[in-house]
């Protein structure tokens, strides 16, 4: 497809064309396929087991290059369908979804709050990588998700988690979280190349519609988190209204907060924006991290490092 026919089929992406380099690879990424990565749920068996059995019923693939618990399935359409899936031993999970919970530092024993956590691919995560011990609330706002929710963790093996339905920006002070995360609602740009569909209702009104609430979750976060704890939030989205500009609205509004920089190792990203439309930002915006579909064949996300220190 030439570059003017992309430019067409991808029309309301072009508000970015600045602030994404190598933007027509960008929109020729966007074309493709999102490749089939899946978690190796080491609640119900050792990693090594879990390639093992794979092998030895012909599934190729390769292991990320990031994470120990990620693998590429190469021959496989739709893992949903395998026999390991139904075992509970491996989990569809989108490579860059994965990143957030990494990011947590988290630690056995810990209390941990997932603000906005159905389906429950992020907060199964994190039970798989405290090792079941500690405490995770999953929260969601819908009662259609929270079956989801439900279905996953049960299939999973997840033994220490507990489900809530709050309205996230209204959640109950009732004690303080080791650590936060909130994997907020968005306009979903960063899965165009799963469904196209998301490219239909993009506007600047959506965008300032999902700002709102983004930074309404987002406060109530930080207030949830005890002093010295962090809070993720990210999105998988590319507006900057819904990314940099409710981190820099929280930070502004609330005191005792630090971006700390985010590092993947083995995955390429672009630091978070300073300026948006003649805006200037917190300067430690760019302490953030964008990764986006062309660098490292995966979706789009955004993630925000915060840590309250008082």
């Amino acid at each position: 497809m030439s570059s003017t026919a992309l430019e067409d089929k991808f029309a309301p992406l072009r508000r970015y064309e600045h602030i994404i380099p190598g933007f027509n690879e960008f929109l020729k990424c966007l074309e493709k396929p999102l490749p089939k990565t899946v978690r190796l749920n080491t609640l119900k068996a050792e990693a090594e087991q879990i390639m093992a059995s794979l092998e030895e019923r012909g599934i190729e693939f390769e292991p990320l290059s990031w994470y120990e618990h990620g693998i590429k399935l190469l021959n496989v359409e739709k893992p949903g369908n395998l026999l390991e899936y139904f075992l509970g031993l491996i989990h569809p999970q989108e490579e860059v979804s994965m990143i957030p919970p990494v990011l947590m530092e988290l630690e056995p024993g810990e209390l941990v709050l997932d603000l906005c956590a159905a389906p429950g691919s992020k907060a199964t995560q994190i039970s798989q990588i405290m090792g079941n011990t500690g405490h995770v609330v999953a929260n969601d706002v819908s009662l259609e998700r929270i079956s989801l929710l439900r279905d996953n963790y049960e299939r999973l093996g997840v033994l220490n988690m507990s489900i809530t339905m709050y309205d996230g920006r209204r959640f109950p002070l009732a004690c303080q979280f080791d650590k936060v995360l909130v994997d907020a609602p968005c306009s979903c740009e960063g899965v165009i190349r799963k469904d196209y569909g998301a490219l239909k209702n993009l506007s600047p009104g959506l965008y300032w519609h999902m700002h709102r609430l983004q930074r309404a979750l987002l406060l109530r976060a930080v207030k949830l988190v005890r002093p010295g704890g962090i809070v993720i939030y990210s999105t998988c989205t590319f507006a900057p209204e819904e990314n940099e500009l409710v981190v820099d609205y929280v930070l502004k509004r609330v005191e005792g907060l630090e971006l700390e920089p985010v590092e993947i190792r083995g995955l390429r990203h672009y630091p978070g924006l300073i300026e948006w439309e003649g805006r200037e930002l917190h300067p430690d915006l760019a302490y953030c991290a964008r990764f986006y579909p062309h660098v490292n064949d995966t979706g789009g996300l955004f993630v925000a490092k915060i840590r309250r220190i008082s």
